[in-house]
């Protein structure tokens, strides 16, 4: 790991507490292979390595990131394995997932 990389990972999170941390795991961000913690949420492992920006706004391209942390705001949503708006402040790393910065956010369609 790089060097001062430990000093940004998340090792407490306000709603799951002190969430278990598994193995190291490879995971895919727009593209690119980074390794993160089974368990941890997705923005724990993309703030480690430095990956601050997870979406920007559609009117006027503003970046977005870890705001409230507990899954209330869309600040963190990202495509995770293909859907759209995963809040990934609160949804934990598995291995070889497909993460990508957001464009906006994705009008979720009535199932009826």
């Amino acid at each position: 790991m790089e060097t001062g990389v430990n000093e940004l990972r998340i090792q407490q999170h306000p709603i799951l507490e002190d969430f278990e941390k598994g193995d190291a795991v490879e995971f895919e961000f727009d593209g690119k292979k980074m390794t993160g913690y089974e368990g941890e949420p997705i923005s724990a492992a993309l703030r480690a390595a430095g990956v601050m920006i997870h979406r920007y706004t559609v009117k006027r391209k503003e970046p977005r990131g870890i705001s409230c942390a507990i899954g209330r705001c869309t600040d963190c949503v990202m495509v995770v394995d293909g859907t759209p708006n995963v809040r990934t402040c609160i949804t934990p790393l598995k291995a070889n997932m497909r993460v990508q910065t957001q464009d906006g956010l994705v009008e979720m369609r009535d199932s009826n």
